[in-house]
């Protein structure tokens, strides 16, 4: 049996509360995600998606299980996995172009500065900041503008994983589907691995290979990880007309209004840690026979 690219094993976070002496957020949650995949994960706030991509991160540590990464125990951070925030975190004192390169000398200290600068303008200019825009600090930014600096920065340092946290939750519409847009033309020329927290199920359908769903805290799960059978490449204009992704959607949103909270509580070993494994077109076939009868 081949080995899974990452491995996420009996994961648990606990936290001490002064109510009932310690809050589960999660318990003993299994995961694999293979090399090249494109993985969200939703659910409401509280259930620990954050606290899960800080572990795989290595910038927390969980209570219990291990995360391993090509068949070594994560602990601690690493270049081999690169962080998008919400918040941007871009160093305000430095230009867009320095705040890439600075990453790119940590990743490759071996290079001259012409390779780094010209490595850094190469995703800068996938991301569409150039002539000249990328000579502006941050402040000289728009919101969209700043997201594309931290999404090149990740990708110039080449990270194995690389995991975003709501990388476009602050920004408006039209600009969430251009940088969504250039994302998967990044992701599609690096075969990078990503793993992405969001609340917005449209976008997981668009971007993702697997959809994980959480139930409620505390001792949230995940409960189910949802296939997306739409092929690639694909477009906001024809992915809507797929019969495929209204059965999708429905299925996401049905879960996370009501389904989430049916898996609330502690979960017992009958009930297994890998999360099941939902294909809609499955369901689609059954349908159509159904209506032909």
């Amino acid at each position: 049996m081949t080995q899974s690219f990452l491995s996420v094993e009996g994961l648990t976070q606990r936290y001490p509360s002064s109510e009932s002496g310690e809050l589960t957020v999660f318990e003993n949650l299994d995961l694999k995600i293979e090399k090249g995949e494109f993985v969200s994960i939703t659910g409401h706030s509280g259930c620990g998606k954050s606290t899960i991509l800080n572990v795989l991160a290595g910038l927390d540590e969980a209570s219990e299980g291990v995360v391993i990464m090509e068949g070594r125990e994560v602990s601690g951070p690493s270049l081999d996995r690169g962080v998008v925030f919400q918040n941007y975190s871009l160093l305000p004192w430095l230009s867009a172009l320095r705040n890439v390169t600075f990453a790119v000398e940590s990743r490759h200290p071996e290079w001259s500065a012409d390779q780094v600068k010209e490595h850094a303008n190469y995703y800068l200019n996938l991301v569409g900041l150039n002539d000249g825009v990328e000579y502006r600090k941050p402040s000289q930014l728009s919101g969209g503008m700043r997201q594309r600096v931290s999404i090149a920065r990740a990708f110039a340092t080449e990270p194995k994983l690389l995991l975003l946290d709501e990388p476009f939750g602050a920004l408006d519409a039209l600009t969430r589907g251009t940088i969504q847009d250039e994302l998967l033309k990044i992701w599609a020329g690096t075969g990078q691995t990503i793993f992405m927290i969001t609340h917005d199920v449209d976008e997981a359908i668009y971007l993702s290979d697997r959809i994980l769903l959480m139930s409620n805290g505390p001792y949230a799960r995940i409960a189910e990880s949802v296939e997306i059978e739409i092929d690639r490449p694909r477009s906001r204009g024809s992915i809507v007309e797929d019969a495929l992704y209204y059965d999708i959607r429905n299925h996401l949103v049905q879960f996370l209004t009501s389904r989430s909270k049916e898996f609330s509580g502690p979960s017992s070993e009958s009930d297994g840690h890998l999360p099941k494994m939902v294909r809609l077109s499955e369901n689609s076939i059954i349908k159509k026979k159904l209506m032909a009868l």
